[in-house]
């Protein structure tokens, strides 16, 4: 990653969880539909972030939904 890419990805994760959610939702809509390596290409993934956009009280950990993708491979 360049510098830039750091100091935005730092800036990012300074933000509150809310936030932090609402940006990665935002940019994986910005990416073709099946970006090759991309974990929204497991739809485990894609849906828990829709639900996370919409309804943060139904929505798992971030860490308990990597732990069961990870599993899941």
């Amino acid at each position: 990653m360049s510098q830039t890419t750091d100091e935005l990805l730092n800036a990012v994760l300074q933000l509150s969880e809310e936030d932090r959610i609402k940006i990665a939702g935002r940019l994986l809509q910005t990416l073709p539909e099946r970006a090759p390596g991309l974990l929204a290409d497991d739809p485990t993934f894609e849906d828990e972030v829709r639900k996370r956009m919409g309804d943060r009280d139904g929505a798992v950990s971030w860490e308990q939904l990597r732990d069961e993708l990870r599993q899941s491979k």
